[in-house]
């Protein structure tokens, strides 16, 4: 692997309830044809709508890839805009997964936080896009959900000391097409990589000031 390359890693969901063709899953595939720029080296995977493999699945794609950054995205039949969530909550985990399983301590991580944010000022991020002039409306919102999108990003952003994202899309057509959805996905996670570049430039400038 050419070192000189920073590592992303998306992550989409598969079917699940009324979802049979995930948007989530769709717009990462989009973005893998977009790409991210020949300087990152981008890796995308579909999660299966269950409790027990996100536990195994996040950790794994933490250990194999070592990445930058890792940025999950789940769908919302609620959503209307791309929607940037802040943070994953560590409680109340009720709703049951493909298998029909839930956590018996309906909780991510016992003994963890209730809840983590994101290093990421998704505030900045949505501005940013938003006058970017893409033509996707982009939001912020504060809950994820509390099913395996939360739970999948709690996980993450415990793993990652915070260095995680999560992007809520809507259904396919509602209003936007595969491909809106894919350049939407481009324009937030470049603008993410843009953000955590100039706090690691900050770290240094502040160590040699030391």
């Amino acid at each position: 692997m050419d070192n000189s390359k920073r590592t992303v890693v998306v992550t989409g969901f598969g079917p699940f309830g009324e979802h049979t063709v995930n948007a989530s899953w769709v717009a990462v595939q989009e973005l893998k044809k977009l790409g991210l720029g020949s300087e990152v080296d981008l890796h995308v995977l579909e999660v299966p709508v269950e409790y027990q493999t996100v536990q195994s699945l996040v950790p794994s794609l933490w250990k194999q890839y070592r990445p930058l950054l890792v940025v999950h995205v789940g769908v919302s039949g609620m959503a209307t805009t791309v929607t940037l969530e802040k943070c994953g909550r560590n409680h109340g985990y009720r709703g049951l997964d493909n298998s029909s399983f839930c956590p018996d301590s309906q909780c991510c991580i016992v003994g963890g936080p209730d809840c983590i944010y994101s290093v990421i000022d998704m505030e900045s991020v949505c501005k940013r896009v938003t006058s970017s002039g893409l033509g996707v409306a982009v939001s912020v919102s504060k809950d994820a959900g509390r099913y395996l999108c939360d739970f999948t990003y709690y996980t993450s952003l415990y793993l990652s000391r915070g260095r995680s994202a999560f992007i809520h899309v809507p259904p396919l057509g509602k209003p936007y097409s595969r491909e809106d959805l894919g350049r939407a996905l481009q324009a937030v996670v470049r603008e993410m990589l843009e953000l955590l570049d100039q706090a690691e430039e900050k770290i240094h400038c502040q160590q040699h000031i030391h």
